[in-house]
């Protein structure tokens, strides 16, 4: 980690979406609150939680064949499973995911020790952030957090992961000028049906005089007739009422004050539609090829800038060589039964491990279980 002096050159900016706002779905404001855009992005954001990162080593050996480890060393393992005292790994997945989608941009601090090795993983969740560059040509980034304090750390000491890479040489841009128009289309029905609802249980009938009166002539006639037809156990009991030739009553319905309910579904749709999302994927009503094509667009791509970005961040150029960092997913837990007992036949042929296998059902391992085998009348074809 390092900080610097303020001698730098601010080069470019980006403002984040934060929960720091007056409750309005604008630039600064937060659309974390708004139900809809929260049940859009929960499901990606659980997949990508629990994406299990593993520390992979490859090498050539002098027999021309690969050794290959996983999770050799421990420092790496642990970091990757436990990232600082306050979350698990899936914890800061989730965190880090829900800022990505949100802002474009989402920012992960490695903390490493005297020796340069990184023991510490921190989100960022900044509401302002400045890339500077040094007197020697070094990039950095400057974080402003929403209790005003400021930071700046090395870029290389920050995981950056973004996403709409396509006007600022650094950070992704930015979803909000985008989906702001369609938020606010949004908090401006639920606002009337709100009112609706209020209105409908206070206005029941409307009295439109056919002469100009004064206000006070206005409320007077308005009470007589709620005195005279509107009141209950009046002794009446005939259901019917009359008014003179100044005065029409009009009944008010409840659905005159309900928006348009198809305006409301295609702006649902619109916002679905932003972030490459169904009906059926947000309550969980998809079947197996649906999970998996929501898969392959959404999470998959995440899960690769994970990889990258944390093979980058936590390995130097020379321990790329034979080091990498991998987020795998058991994408098979989403699929039929049918589907999985199919898969038998890859761990006859030892392209699944037996515990792998087990573990599409949630079954725990067994012994034995990571070693892979295969039947006898599917040797390789060189014997």
């Amino acid at each position: 980690m390092g900080m610097f002096s303020n001698k730098n050159k601010v080069v470019t900016k980006f403002k984040l979406v934060t929960d720091v706002g007056n409750g309005f779905y604008a630039f600064d404001g937060n659309v974390y609150k708004s139900d809809i855009v929260r049940a859009c992005i929960r499901p990606k954001v659980k997949a990508i939680g629990k994406l299990v990162p593993k520390h992979i080593y490859t090498a050539e050996q002098a027999d021309g064949t690969t050794k290959l480890e996983v999770n050799p060393d421990a420092y790496i393992r642990f970091l990757l499973e436990d990232p600082n005292p306050y979350m698990t790994g899936q914890d800061l997945q989730e965190k880090v995911a829900t800022q990505l989608i949100l802002n474009s941009n989402a920012f992960i601090l490695i903390i490493r020790d005297d020796n340069g090795l990184p023991y510490q993983l921190y989100p960022l969740p900044a509401t302002y952030v400045e890339a500077l560059y040094d007197n020697f040509g070094e990039l950095h980034l400057q974080f402003t957090f929403a209790n005003g304090s400021t930071y700046q750390f090395f870029y290389t000491d920050i995981i950056h992961l973004r996403e709409d890479y396509y006007e600022n040489d650094i950070f992704g841009t930015s979803k909000i000028p985008a989906l702001l128009p369609l938020m606010e289309i949004v908090t401006t029905t639920d606002q009337g049906i709100v009112k609706a609802i209020k209105n409908s249980s206070i206005v029941r009938w409307l009295l439109k005089f056919h002469n100009s009166l004064r206000p006070e002539d206005k409320k007077n006639e308005a009470d007589q007739f709620a005195k005279s037809f509107l009141s209950v156990g009046d002794g009446g009991g005939n259901g019917v009422a009359a008014v003179d030739s100044k005065a029409e009553a009009v009944q008010i319905q409840p659905h005159d004050y309900v928006p348009n309910s198809a305006q409301m579904e295609k702006t649902t749709q619109r916002i679905f539609n932003f972030f490459n999302t169904n009906i059926k994927i947000v309550q969980s009503n998809w079947t197996e090829d649906e999970w998996n094509s929501y898969y392959e667009a959404e999470v998959e791509p995440v899960a690769m800038k994970f990889a990258n970005g944390y093979t980058k961040g936590l390995f130097t150029r020379r321990e790329r060589v034979h080091n990498k960092i991998v987020f795998e997913a058991s994408n098979l837990q989403c699929a039929s039964i049918s589907t999985k007992l199919a898969f038998v036949s890859m761990v006859d042929r030892g392209a699944f491990l037996p515990n792998e296998w087990r573990g599409t059902f949630n079954l725990a391992p067994i012994p034995g279980g990571d070693e892979p085998i295969r039947r006898l009348d599917t040797k390789p074809i060189e014997e």
